[in-house]
Order: C-alpha cells, then sequence, then structure tokens
C-alpha cells in the first residue's frame, strides 16, 4: 500500500510543479505579448521580423527551467512520472492561453 501513496504523491507533486512552470511561462509570454501589442500601436516595429521579439529565449528560459526541475527533484522524472510534468506544463500554459482568450472574448461583445 506504501508503494501506491507514493506514486500518487509523486505524480500530484510531478503534475504541481508543471503547472508552476507552465502557468510562469504563460504569464512571461502575455507579458512580452502586451509590450508587443504597444510597440505595435505606437509606430515602433520596423520590420515584419521583429513580431515577437525574444520569443527563442523565453522558449530557452522554459527548457532550462525544465532541465533545472528535472535537476532538483529527480524523483518527479522516475516510472513514467514524467509526463505529469509535461501534462501540468501544457495545462498550466493552456489555462493562461484560455484566460486570455475569455477576456478577449468578453472583450468583443
Amino acid at each position: 500500500m506504501q508503494l501506491g501513496f507514493y506514486h500518487v504523491l509523486a505524480s500530484a507533486t510531478a503534475l504541481t510543479a508543471g503547472a508552476f512552470i507552465g502557468m510562469a511561462f504563460g504569464a512571461i509570454q502575455k507579458a512580452a505579448a502586451r509590450k508587443n501589442q504597444i510597440l505595435h500601436s505606437s509606430g515602433q516595429l520596423n520590420s515584419g521580423w521583429a513580431v515577437m521579439p525574444g520569443s527563442m529565449r523565453r522558449v530557452a528560459y522554459l527548457l532550462v527551467a525544465l532541465a533545472g526541475v528535472q535537476v532538483i527533484c529527480p524523483l518527479l522524472f522516475t516510472n513514467g512520472t514524467q509526463w505529469w510534468v509535461s501534462g501540468g506544463v501544457v495545462a498550466g500554459y493552456g489555462l493562461v492561453l484560455a484566460q486570455e482568450l475569455r477576456r478577449r472574448m468578453t472583450a468583443r461583445r
């Protein structure tokens, strides 16, 4: 019975850690999009190549954060628990995107 409790606890911790990472990444992306919108509306974007400046750097930070969690908490990446971390990242980032979509939908009305 002890093994079952450990597996549930590890899965819940992995999901929570992934969700925090996904939500943080989503918040950073949302702030960058807001800044980009301000630059676009003020006419300070020079070319079409500067649509989302710094996005590759932010993705690199996401990967570093995931690697950091893997180094700090290696138990979250054993026996299939890594999929819970990945699911948490998707859920956290999806939550931020869903909130933004809901905000835009209500603003259109």
